[in-house]
């Protein structure tokens, strides 16, 4: 019986499986039923004889618990054991089988690894820029303190933030720094490098540790002590080739000296600027009081705990005070207090992250063809499958089978994508425009690694899972009947479906390349204001200890000039503040003369300081009045020269001619309102892609003393030659300054024409690589639709063969398959077309004269969209009226 029982229970097990515990107290039962029989046969009674088998046996739950214990870790080695060696029959088996078809395997992978290798190009620079913490000690707790003026964040006065770190409670420590740069000479080598006058608590906002020696003392922010430097690791490996004994060496810096006392690790470089040395502030009395020259940059460390919404309320009332205190300069001004990275990233997160939403296109195009490919392919193999099915494969057996081969297809397409991600961050990092930081430190690490190994698993379902699930389900007796001939209606749609996807992911990708297509050709139509053609500039420094007297700073200036005149190949020359296209320059809120100077009536205009001959060396049209002549002089009467967008703001249908304007109130006699004397062009100085503003101009010569200490003694030479190549005249430049002063290093030299490209290199390289990604899922689509409809031809042979014998003509047929491949372009058109509208207005601050819903864009590539597919559709449409009506018959 009990042998009856145990058959009976191994009868049922290979129907429905026991669980392990019901194994083991079947087991257990068992024996101590076997153990109660013998008692039994011995005269014991059943009652017993089952109380004495259950004592002998022991502590029967405990058993029972070590038992059920050692069953499932063996259940589970076994399914693991069992798991694995599926797995490497499959991947051997998928090996083998991809391998018998090198033609299928290579286009699939080459198309896969085409799309992963973008993509992960594009995720290593989203996540160097955007994605990647700063290398600060609490990332999380710096924030930038901003000044707030007419809805624009700006710079701080050096008073403001004086008051605003003695009052603050909210941080832990408030730091200040005026971006500035060097003259550093020793011997003959002499070079301009960039850095930072910062205040006491700069480095510990940061949570920085000094890769030697130390950092500022807080007594070194002091005027007469300020005489230190610290270097950037990068400056000190590059110019002292990382010398032990730089400590406590002494360079000279714009003709003063300083004692080297630390060097900053290479990760230390928190405002993205690339400073390669800070000396301290040191504020004097005089700027610690002056609340109207708006040059710092402030960042500060909050406290544990502290939220950035109660930094905000406190500095907001802070500034209500000083508003009160210092109404002339602080009305109408506000803080902002903002999470560092968001200002140092800015906008790079949304057109970053559009990208990579662009790329994830193509990506997603490439699976819908590799989809197409095994759908296809599976064609060819319903009879294995069925086969595989009759011998006792289960449909999730056959699934996983397939899957893997999908998963082994999409992880050699990676390997392939790193290499192909590898070269493409290369050129990225080669060609992407000045200012997105940390993006050099753009590469492939374990990160994004796992980000290509993920993507490869997320394609291999996505393109792999319809054919899988398609050939799982297929009709077994069916197709050994038919022979494995035929797809059936179903998958055609399946195929279809996926036509319709990428034409409507292509036709996104193509909208927007189309409009920023348009944007560059529109900014390449813009006018500057002036005349480019053989204009070179660089910019020159003059040191303060040697050039410290104004009156001395203009003529070393009108003396370069007037060396550079006189050299052959220079028709003219000039020296201005910051030249146009250049970056910074400074700027002026106005009120034209009578105007109470409220923010309603201020003007926020350029300035450029300039000699007599600018105007004419840029070729700036003078629209009315005078240019600067040598009589504008200090002493003389103040004089400026206006935009007309200037004028059109300050004096509406008015001639500006002798009228006054100055940035401080008071009345006819303050000094600092000048009269206008003559009216020029406006000039877009930002480049094609920045709006024309208002500027005014000043002579040198009336420039007020402390306006040099603002400039750092820096201004831009200007030169115009004979011929249009700019760069000749660098030789006669360098000349002309060496003969003022053999040390003064000219940098950031350049023509003007490639300013004027450089200005607008973050929209040409958007606009490059969007139309790359678009032309590429054109391609691709095209690829697909060609597919899709040779594989209709193929499989559709016997029916084509059968309406030619009943007389269809060789056009008709044609018409068929055309009607038969366009049919979801045509939807995909419709999708994509919706789509197209919702994405294009992501790139709204990226265009430049034209709207995201220009139709002419969207009409363009609908067209060049259809006519790409009419081409892919009618080339196996044509070969289909090929087909032999009498063999199609025979072999039916």
């Amino acid at each position: 019986m009990a042998s009856a029982g145990r058959v009976g229970r191994h009868l049922k097990s290979l129907i429905w499986r026991e669980t392990i515990a019901e194994q083991v107290d079947a087991e257990l039962d068992f024996h101590i039923e076997m153990l109660t029989r013998e008692l039994m046969a011995r005269g014991m009674t059943r009652e017993a004889a089952r109380g004495e088998a259950v004592r002998r046996f022991g502590d029967v739950n405990a058993v029972n618990a070590t038992c059920r214990s050692i069953g499932t870790e063996r259940e589970r080695e076994m399914q693991r054991t069992e798991f694995f060696a599926e797995l490497r029959q499959d991947i051997a088996y998928a090996v083998r089988h991809l391998i018998k078809s090198p033609g299928f395997t290579l286009v699939a992978i080459l198309t896969l690894a085409l799309g992963i290798g973008a993509t992960t190009a594009i995720f290593s620079a989203v996540r160097s820029v955007v994605l990647r913490s700063f290398p600060w000690a609490e990332p999380e707790r710096v924030m930038a303190v901003m000044e707030r003026w007419n809805d624009r964040d700006g710079n701080v006065s050096a008073g403001n933030f004086v008051d605003w770190r003695e009052a603050s409670t909210s941080f832990s420590a408030l730091a200040a720094e005026q971006f500035s740069s060097f003259n550093i000479a020793e011997g003959d080598q002499a070079e301009r490098v960039s850095g930072g006058r910062v205040t006491q608590d700069f480095f510990a906002v940061y949570g920085a540790r000094p890769l030697l020696g130390r950092f500022f003392l807080p007594e070194e922010d002091q005027p007469g002590r300020e005489h230190v430097a610290v270097l950037s690791e990068g400056m000190w490996r590059r110019r002292f080739a990382g010398e032990r004994g730089i400590l406590g060496r002494v360079l000279r810096l714009s003709g003063r000296e300083y004692q080297v006392v630390g060097v900053a690790p290479a990760s230390f470089d928190p405002t993205a600027s690339a400073e390669e040395l800070w000396v301290p502030a040191a504020f004097t009395p005089e700027r610690r009081a002056q609340h109207d020259e708006h040059y710092l940059f402030v960042t500060g460390l909050l406290k544990p705990g502290v939220a950035r919404e109660r930094a905000q309320s406190e500095m907001d009332g802070i500034m209500r005070g000083l508003a009160e205190r210092y109404p002339k300069d602080d009305r109408g001004r506000g803080v902002r207090v903002a999470w560092l990275p968001e200002i140092l990233i800015g906008d790079l997160r949304q057109r970053l992250f559009i990208m990579l939403g662009a790329v994830t296109f193509v990506l997603l195009i490439a699976c819908g063809n590799v989809a197409n490919l095994l759908l296809a392919r599976g064609a060819a193999r319903q009879k294995e499958i069925a086969i595989r099915a009759a011998l006792g494969a289960g449909r999730g057996r056959i699934m996983r089978q397939l899957l893997t081969e999908s998963a082994v297809l999409a992880l050699v397409a990676a390997a392939i994508g790193l290499g192909l991600a590898h070269a493409g961050i290369k050129l990225l990092v080669a060609n992407a425009p000045e200012g997105i930081p940390r993006l050099e430190q753009t590469r492939i690490d374990g990160v994004v690694l796992a980000f290509a190994v993920a993507a490869a698993l997320a394609s291999s379902l996505i393109f792999g899972l319809a054919p899988a699930l398609r050939a799982a389900r297929q009709n077994l007796q069916g197709t050994l009947k038919e022979g494995g001939r035929g797809m059936g209606t179903a998958r055609d749609r399946i195929r279809s479906s996926l036509i319709v996807a990428e034409v409507a992911l292509a036709l996104t990708l193509l909208v927007g390349a189309g409009l920023l297509i348009r944007s560059a050709l529109y900014l390449q139509s813009v006018r500057p204001g002036f005349d480019p053609s053989g204009i070179l500039t660089a910019r020159l420094a003059l040191p303060q200890a040697e050039f410290k007297d104004p009156p001395q700073v203009i003529r070393a200036f009108k003396d370069v000039v007037e060396r550079l005149q006189a050299a052959p190949g220079v028709r003219a020359a000039a020296v201005v503040s910051q030249a146009p296209m250049g970056p910074g320059g400074g700027s002026n809120g106005l009120v034209p003369e009578g105007k109470v100077p409220d923010p309603a009536n201020i003007i926020l205009a350029r300035l450029r300081m300039v000699t007599p001959g600018y105007l004419a060396t840029m070729k700036i049209p003078l629209k009315r009045g005078r240019g600067f002549t040598d009589r504008d002089i200090a002493g003389a009467e103040r004089v400026m020269i206006v935009s007309e967008a200037l004028a059109k703001a300050a004096w509406p249908g008015q001639d500006p001619i002798g009228k006054r304007i100055g940035c401080c109130e008071g009345g006819p006699t303050d000094p600092r309102y000048k009269t206008v004397i003559g009216v020029v062009g406006d000039v877009r100085s930002g480049g094609p892609t920045v709006e024309v503003g208002p500027e005014f101009y000043m002579p040198i010569e009336q420039m007020p003393p402390e306006a040099w200490d603002w400039v750092q003694r820096t201004m831009t030479l200007v030169a115009r030659g004979a011929t249009p190549d700019a760069a000749s005249l660098t030789g006669a430049m360098r000349a002309a300054v060496r003969e003022v002063g053999p040390q003064l290093p000219l940098y950031s030299v350049a023509t003007m024409d490639e300013s004027i490209r450089n200005s607008t290199a973050q929209a040409r390289f958007n606009t490059i690589l969007l139309t790359t990604l678009g032309v590429i899922g054109l391609l691709l689509a095209a690829v697909g639709i060609y597919s899709v409809i040779a594989y209709f031809v193929s499989q559709r042979s016997h029916e084509i063969g059968v309406r030619m014998a009943l007389g269809a003509q060789s056009k008709d047929v044609v018409m068929l398959m055309t009607w038969q491949g366009l049919r979801p372009v045509f939807i995909g058109v419709a999708l994509g077309a919706a789509g197209a509208f919702a994405a294009a207005r992501l790139l709204r601050t990226s265009l430049y004269g034209v709207t995201e819903t220009d139709p002419t864009t969207f009409a363009v590539v609908v067209a060049v969209l259809v006519a790409v597919a009419l081409v892919a559709t009618l080339i196996p449409a044509r070969r289909a009226t090929r087909v032999d009506p009498t063999a199609a018959l025979q072999a039916a």
